[in-house]
This record gives structure tokens, C-alpha cells and sequence, in this order.
């Protein structure tokens, strides 16, 4: 019977301990704590920054207003900035005006906007003058 017992007692005498220590673990909170303090000190919260003074002004490349050609209804155009929807003019008139604004703007680009019923042709005429001096043509339209 007494080796029956040694036979179904198998294991019975290693049993593992499922507590954790809690010294490794106030050790590890300890040096955190002690890293952290250090490196609070080390930081430097003083530090000089270069800022650009209130006179200063912005280069010309950083104008957030595109230039832009919008075409009308009626296949007439305005530039903007500086023209007038109240006055939409020719594609004639509008040549001198879309240059000058674009070189102002610093930007090789132009954006090109038309009222649904403009025709191919009128919007054609502007993607051809803006591939003729070299300028990014940009469409714009609404879904």
C-alpha cells in the first residue's frame, strides 16, 4: 500500500509558487524614479530660439493666393487677384494681366476655373497660353 501511494502521488511534492517578488519590482520603480528625476534636471528648458522679427516680410513665393483665370458663362474671362467678376474681359485683354499676375505671385502656376457652360475652346485658349510661358496649369472644377 505504501508503494501504491508513492506511485499516485505523482508530483505532489514539487509545487510552484505562484507569488512575485515584490522587491525586484520596488528595485525597478526606484530607478525609474531616481532616471527620471536626473534627466528632469539635465534638460534645459531656457533654450534660445531664432524667431523672425515683426518687420519682416514674407517672400513672394509663400503668397498663398494662386493666380487664377476664370472663365464666364458667356466665354469671357477675369483674372484674379485684381480683376472684377463684375467685368469680365476679353481673351485679348486678359493675356498682359494673367503674366503680370502670375510673375507677381512668385508661383509657375495658374489655376484655371470656368463656369460649366464655358466652352472647350475658351478654356483651351488659357491652357495654351500658360504652356506658352512655361507655367503649371492647375483645373479646377467642382464635382
Amino acid at each position: 500500500m505504501n508503494l501504491e501511494n508513492k506511485i499516485m502521488n505523482l508530483g505532489s511534492k514539487n509545487k510552484i509558487k505562484i507569488e512575485g517578488g515584490m522587491a525586484s519590482m520596488t528595485d525597478l520603480v526606484f530607478l525609474l524614479l531616481i532616471f527620471f528625476i536626473i534627466m528632469s534636471l539635465m534638460s534645459n528648458n531656457q533654450t534660445p530660439i531664432d524667431l523672425p522679427e515683426a518687420a519682416e516680410s514674407l517672400p513672394a513665393s509663400t503668397n498663398p493666393v494662386e493666380p487664377t483665370v476664370i472663365i464666364t458663362q458667356d466665354d469671357l474671362y477675369v483674372v484674379m487677384p485684381g480683376g472684377s467678376l463684375d467685368k469680365p474681359m476679353s481673351y485679348e485683354e486678359i493675356k498682359i494681366l494673367a503674366s503680370n499676375v502670375v510673375e507677381k505671385s512668385g508661383k509657375m502656376k495658374l489655376k484655371i476655373a470656368g463656369h460649366r457652360e464655358a466652352s472647350y475652346k475658351a478654356v483651351f485658349k488659357v491652357l495654351a497660353l500658360s504652356q506658352a510661358n512655361g507655367w503649371d496649369p492647375v483645373l479646377a472644377y467642382d464635382k
